[in-house]
């Protein structure tokens, strides 16, 4: 049972059960977090039904947990669920960004920013040649965030092809803040059913050097 998720609201450890009016939900995020990795998929298409406040409070909860940079915790999260607002920020999006109608249509959209000069930082200075780490730390609050929400029954997909400074704009973000992407949430009108492929392992994973196959 190690590979179980539970969330913990308020400092016990407790799994999270709800029920409403048009979805009853016995999940008891239960699900094998290996089962949530590989059959989560990106949804664009949602249905118009809202998303209940109480799970979104699960999944920020999550991203809340997430590990980062000396615990600098640098990212915020700005939840919308303004359809004018959703409309701007879909028009933040490049030409060829296929989520359009995702951000412009979903019932909720996260936008996940970070604070800048936090994470990868000593003593106001960047510590390693990557500089600021704030890619890396909101990553992972966001990969916290989207399995949570697929263990919920909810779709996500993860948008990062966009105007940032125009979102910025939009949301009234301060310039010492970055945005970083935009997070489609809602219940799925459809998902896609196979999982894009994936290399196998043994292409991916050395042994004590670069270029030393393992397996």
């Amino acid at each position: 049972m190690a590979n179980r998720i539970n969330v913990d609201l308020h400092g016990h450890q407790s799994l999270f059960k709800l029920k409403k009016d048009r979805h009853i939900i016995s999940s008891d995020l239960d699900m094998d977090i290996i089962e949530v990795i590989k059959t989560r998929r990106s949804v664009r298409n949602f249905k118009s039904d809202p998303v209940e406040d109480e799970k979104l409070l699960v999944v920020l909860e999550a991203a809340r947990w997430a590990p980062s940079w000396a615990n600098t915790q640098c990212w915020e999260f700005i939840v919308v669920k303004s359809a004018e607002v959703k409309e701007k920020l879909a028009e933040t999006l490049l030409p060829m960004n296929p989520a359009f109608n995702a951000v412009k249509k979903a019932p909720v959209v996260i936008v996940a920013c970070a604070k800048l000069g936090l994470s990868g930082y000593y003593k106001g200075k960047p510590v390693t040649d990557k500089g600021d780490w704030f890619m890396f730390d909101v990553a992972l609050a966001l990969q916290n965030l989207v399995l949570t929400a697929w263990s919920l029954g909810l779709g996500t997909v993860y948008v990062g092809a966009f105007d940032a400074k125009k979102a910025a704009e939009v949301l009234g973000v301060p310039q010492e803040v970055s945005v970083v992407a935009l997070l489609p949430l809602g219940y799925p009108a459809e998902i896609p059913k196979e999982p894009p492929k994936r290399k196998d392992i043994k292409e991916i994973v050395y042994l004590d050097k670069y270029g030393h196959r393992w397996l």
